[in-house]
């Protein structure tokens, strides 16, 4: 039964993920965000993690 419960709950899981995901690429202002967030890596316009959290 544990192994059954196991796959039950990871195919919901990767259900709600799929659900997620396509919700979020039907909307304009995410894909926007998304090609914001690429030109802004590739201009340099980033910073580190060493920079974020002082470390």
């Amino acid at each position: 039964m544990e192994l059954h419960s196991l796959i039950s709950n990871t195919v919901k899981e990767t259900m709600e993920d799929l659900i997620e995901d396509m919700l979020a690429l039907s909307s304009d202002e995410y894909l926007h965000s998304i090609n914001e967030a690429r030109n802004d890596y590739n201009e340099g316009r980033v910073k580190n993690f060493e920079e974020i959290f002082n470390v």
